[in-house]
């Protein structure tokens, strides 16, 4: 599937989320924008993954509504990597980065998938089964499965969490510049991967707080770890963190 020549952006309207008489969040409002890759932080139990899930579409807010700019559809147009793998343990390497194509009934990349494999570091294990994978590896695997999706929207939850710094630093890099021109929401707790990664900052604070989208990046990513303008927002944002956890 290609990538739409503009991807369509994401609107968030007056989002509320409630658990019983629990208020996860409340009249959440922002955009992001078609065709720009944007980091959401905050501290544990903001919601973070709760929000990314709803725009998903694999869960309901209480209240509010999540539109496409375009007026079309959001599910469908979704390629969407949660905290874990959930790498099938009886396909090899392979058969899962290639799923999705098997499971809306199309031929599957072969050449895509094998150079994904390549670019990720994993050539050599193609036709290995995930239980023969460190967790790492694993990881790895299951970015490279998201990319092979080339969908015009991609939501990621902590997709470099479980690498090393090297291979993190590597995988940044590589999906930042294949993800160019589509609309990225990540999460992260890293401040440097948000800054070095995105054209904008989203922080969600708990309840009764909010969220606060007023971080623009200066330059294009992916930025050099020590880009000035990616040492000076990381500074900000760590210190935005700090406050927002006391």
């Amino acid at each position: 599937m290609k990538t739409a020549i503009s991807p369509p952006g994401i609107e968030v309207r007056d989002l509320t989320l409630c658990f019983g008489s629990r208020i996860i969040f409340e009249h959440l409002n922002f955009t992001i924008p078609g065709g720009k890759f944007i980091s959401l932080l905050g501290t544990s139990g903001a919601g973070k993954t709760c929000l990314l899930k709803i725009i998903a579409g694999l869960s309901s807010p209480t209240s509010g509504s999540v539109v496409a700019s375009d007026g079309l559809p959001v599910p469908g147009r979704i390629a969407y990597m949660g905290q874990r793998d959930l790498l099938y343990p009886w396909l090899t390497v392979l058969e899962n980065i290639t799923l999705g194509s098997r499971l809306r009934g199309e031929k599957a990349d072969s050449a895509w998938a094998w150079q994904l494999l390549e670019q990720v570091g994993l050539s050599g294990q193609g036709n290995d089964r995930p239980a023969s994978l460190s967790g790492g590896m694993r990881q790895r695997a299951a970015i490279a499965r998201t990319l092979y999706e080339r969908q015009p929207i991609v939501l990621m939850d902590e997709p470099f969490s479980a690498l090393d710094t090297l291979t993190r630093a590597t995988i940044q890099t590589l999906a930042a510049k294949l993800l160019a021109n589509h609309t990225v929401l990540l999460i992260t707790h890293d401040p440097m991967e948000a800054c070095r990664l995105s054209h904008r900052l989203l922080v969600l604070s708990r309840y009764p707080g909010g969220i606060d989208d007023g971080h623009a990046i200066a330059g294009l990513p992916p930025r050099a770890p020590d880009d000035p303008d990616v040492l000076k927002s990381q500074a900000e944002l760590l210190q935005q963190l700090i406050k927002g956890a006391e």
